[in-house]
Order: structure tokens, then C-alpha cells, then sequence
């Protein structure tokens, strides 16, 4: 395929319409075609706030998709995926809120309507591939002021019903489905690599997947610490509001702690407060999310070295630091190497594919944090060439609660972290998981500060949709069929 493709250039041939030409002459009997999608909006309230730099969270519309694909023997299975569409993460903007949320759900629907009539076939990263590279930017052209981060969590949901469809149609869990059985490209059709070739997916994950992991705890900006920092109309619900309370019930470990990133008095202070508790009450892992808003290196790095000098504990128990500098990795093209070489050093908003890891290596960057709501696809590619290149991985949250936590864990379980994986929606809505945590209820609670992946199993993510007792609301939109 490398040579084809190389052929194809200099002809002129458009490599898309080369790969659909050859596939139809390689293709596998377990290849599929996306032939139908259904949409629906799930809201979800938060019981706290979440702060995200400058903007707030208080609530979310999690985007659920019901995929139907076929192969060619007209054999036909149903596969589901689900994102939480935040906006203030994923599009930080002056636009009002309610403007930006519209035009996201609004791609959804544009998005059902593209995949319905996706003429692409074979394995689902071949697939997912080829709507990324293709289908999206063309269809990211109309939709204005629109970041392509939230082009992807809007297409993450689909890239996720059909990994979760094909693995339901072949009958396998489908990390089990990521080698040369299934696929008919190489990992050198996909990272543009001779160093990839004769490589899958499979030979970059875990031999075994691991079924506990450490969940990291997210400390917001807005959480209060003692009971100095309370204010009276937090919520009386049963669940914990100060951190020590979260610490002692979840058995935590690992906190993760939001940053302004342009106060550097409270950011030092706030992690000096947050390390202190945590070194108290036996949480051992830290890490400093500076939510994108830091210019320059030195601002951290100061930070950093002040830490060293005068709270080396808390120093010692960050694990890594967090994306501080613009989403726009290519714009902003930094220099980090003297900030990584204190702490390792994980893109995240930049990190919408390997060709943005790439260009962060180049930077000075020395780990990456995998979120499944840039596609499962994306996800796969992004950490097998972080992998390649000696980089970290992590798997981090996006207030994961419902179906969509499920997915998430599996990718830390299968790739391989740091140390375990961020989940957070238990924080901010756990009420909202309760029909999936009766089937899966070491993965909507933290016990001994770990997360429980036992009771995932079977085809496709192994979500066992059968015994969750959802009503989904009304479709909001339907095609093919």
C-alpha cells in the first residue's frame, strides 16, 4: 500500500479515491459499511461547578449515536457511542455559550447525515480514518468560528458506534480486532512512516488489558479545600464536597489540579494547599493542569523551581504537568524542552492527531493524554505513534458519566498510562450514570482510590446495553436505513 500510494502521487491520483480503487480488490469479508445512524441528546446538570481557564461549567449535552453497519455477505449489527459536548473545553470563546452549544449539536446532526451516506468500507480504524482526513475537513469548511477539537467531539460519538458495531458484528471484543486478522492497512498507511510498516495497532498495546486501574480525582479550581473555603450553598446530596472528604471515601491516590495559568501567586499557592492535604491523607500522585492559558515557560518553571526549593515533598509527588500553553500548537510553536526536562511535560487540547504529537516532539514535549472524544480512531494512531517515538501516554477525562466512561477506561487499560486514568464525572454528576453503574458499578465509583473493569466484557466495548435500563429521549435526527 506504501508503494501504491507512492505511485498514485506522482499520477495524480488522490490517494483516497487509489485506497478505495485497491480495497476493492483487498477487501477483508469482515469489512463494514456505516449504512444507517440515529442521534439523540442526553442533558446532564452538574452538582458543583467545573471550571475550565476562564469559563464554567454547570451543565453538558452528552451526543449518544446508534450506528447500523453491514459487510458484504448483508450481515448487519447495531453498535452505540457517546461524548459529552463540551463546549467551554472544546471551544473557549467570547460567543455566547448557548451560540457555541447550538453549532455543536447542529454538526451532530450534519454529522449523522455524512456517515449515513459514507461510501468508505473495511475496518473501522480504516474507516474512521478515512472520515477524518476526508469527510471532516469538508464538512468543518461551512461551520464557521468552529475549532476543529470541536469538529472532533462531535465526531467522536460515531467513531465510536462503529468500532463498537464492528465489534459486535464479528463477535469480539474489539481491542481484540486492532491486528493483521481484521485490518488489511498497516500502521504505515495511517502515520505516514516506513518505520510503521509491517505494524498494527495490536503491537503497541498491552498484552493484557489491565482490569483495575488508579482513578485521578480532579480538583477545580472552584472546589473548596477546608472548611474555610466553604460557602454555604454547596450541595447537601450525600456525596463529599471538601477534598479530604472525597479522599477518605474514594481512598484516593492521584489528584489532578486545575490552575488558572495567569496568577501565578494563587497557582502556587492552590498547589501548595492541594499537596499539603494530599501528603497527609496518603494521596501520593499530584498533577498541575494549567488549562492552556500560560505564555511562557518561565511562568511554570518558576513555579516548579520554587516548589523544589521550598515544599519539596509536594515537588516530588507531581507526576507530570498538564498542557499550559495555547491549543494552537502551530501557531504558538514554544520551545519547552528546559519545563520537561523538570517534569514531564503532556499535550492534551493540542493534541488532535500524531501529526500534532509530532510536531510537540519536535517541540520538547515528552507525553501525550489520549481522550477518546478526539475518536477511539484518532486515540489508537495517537498513541501508537507516541509509543514509536519514546513519548508518555495518559488517558484523560472529559467529565466522562453514562456510556461514554466506558470507552475511555478501556483505552487506559489497553495502552498503557503513566498511571491509571482521570475520571471525574462521579465529582460533578454522578446521578446521572445510575441506570450504567447497576451493571458496572466498580466503574461510576472509585474503591481504594481504583476504578473496576470487570464487568466489561463481551463484543464490541462490552457496554452489555442489554441490562442498562436507559430510556433514551426522542431521536433528533435519523438516516438511512
Amino acid at each position: 500500500l506504501t508503494e501504491a500510494r507512492s505511485v498514485w502521487n506522482e499520477c495524480g491520483i488522490d490517494s483516497f479515491f487509489g485506497m478505495t480503487m485497491l480495497e476493492s480488490f483487498m477487501s477483508k469479508a469482515t469489512d463494514i459499511l456505516c449504512v444507517a445512524t440515529e442521534l439523540c441528546f442526553l442533558p446532564v446538570k452538574t452538582r458543583v461547578p467545573l471550571k475550565f481557564g476562564t469559563e464554567t461549567l454547570l451543565e453538558v449535552t452528552c451526543a449518544r449515536v446508534r450506528m447500523t453497519v453491514a459487510d458484504a455477505q448483508g450481515r448487519a449489527a447495531v453498535g452505540w457511542g457517546e461524548t459529552p459536548l463540551s463546549v467551554q473545553w472544546a471551544w473557549p470563546a467570547n460567543l455566547p455559550y448557548e451560540e457555541r452549544h447550538r453549532a455543536m449539536k447542529d454538526f451532530c446532526v450534519l454529522l449523522a447525515k455524512a456517515w449515513a451516506g459514507f461510501a468508505a468500507k473495511g475496518h473501522p480504524v480504516e474507516v474512521g480514518y478515512d472520515f477524518l482526513e476526508h469527510e471532516l475537513p469538508r464538512l468543518m469548511q461551512g461551520q464557521g468560528n468552529m475549532p476543529l477539537l470541536a469538529g472532533l467531539i462531535c465526531s467522536s460519538a460515531f467513531d465510536l458506534a462503529l468500532h463498537d458495531a464492528y465489534g459486535q458484528l464479528v463477535g469480539r471484543p474489539v481491542y481484540e480486532t486492532y491486528g493483521a486478522d481484521f485490518m488489511t492497512r498497516t500502521l504505515a498507511d495511517f502515520l505516514e512512516s516506513t518505520g510503521f510498516n509491517g505494524k498494527y495497532i495490536s503491537d503497541f498495546l498491552q498484552p493484557k488489558r489491565a482490569e483495575h486501574l488508579p482513578a485521578w480525582h480532579l480538583v477545580g479550581g472552584l472546589d473548596p479545600l477546608e472548611s474555610a473555603d466553604l460557602k454555604g450553598n454547596e450541595p447537601d446530596d450525600g456525596y463529599p464536597v471538601l477534598l479530604r472528604d472525597w479522599i477518605q471515601r474514594d481512598g484516593l491516590t492521584c489528584l489532578k489540579i486545575k490552575l488558572r495559568g495567569n496568577d501565578a501567586v494563587w497557582d502556587y499557592d492552590r498547589i501548595v494547599r492541594v499537596g499539603r492535604i494530599a501528603l497527609e491523607t496518603g494521596a501520593d500522585k499530584l498533577s498541575a493542569d494549567f488549562n492552556c492559558t500560560v505564555s511562557n515557560p518561565a511562568y511554570v518553571i518558576e513555579i516548579l523551581d520554587r516548589l523544589r526549593r521550598d515544599e519539596p515533598a509536594v515537588f516530588a509527588a507531581i507526576l507530570y504537568v498538564e498542557q499550559p500553553f495555547s491549543y494552537d500548537l502551530e501557531k504558538h510553536r514554544i520551545d519547552v524542552r528546559d519545563l520537561a526536562a523538570r517534569k514531564p511535560l503532556f499535550l492534551d487540547e493540542s493534541a488532535h492527531d500524531w501529526r500534532m504529537i509530532r510536531l510537540g516532539h519536535e517541540l520538547g514535549w515528552n507525553g501525550v493524554a489520549l481522550k477518546t472524544c478526539k475518536t477511539q480512531t484518532g486515540a489508537l494512531l495517537s498513541a501508537c505513534w507516541a509509543r514509536a517515538h519514546g513519548m508518555q501516554l495518559m488517558a484523560q477525562d472529559l467529565s466522562n458519566p453514562m456510556l461514554a466512561q466506558i470507552p475511555h477506561v478501556l483505552l487506559a487499560a489497553h495502552v498503557g498510562t503513566i498511571q491509571g486514568v482521570e475520571t471525574n464525572a462521579m465529582q460533578f454528576y454522578p446521578e446521572a450514570s445510575k441506570p450504567e453503574a447497576a451493571v458496572h458499578s466498580g466503574l461510576y465509583q472509585r474503591r481504594a482510590g481504583m476504578v473496576d473493569l470487570s464487568t466489561v466484557r463481551g463484543p464490541g466495548f462490552g457496554y452489555r446495553l442489554a441490562e442498562v435500563k436507559r430510556e433514551l429521549p426522542e431521536a433528533a435526527a435519523k438516516f438511512g436505513g
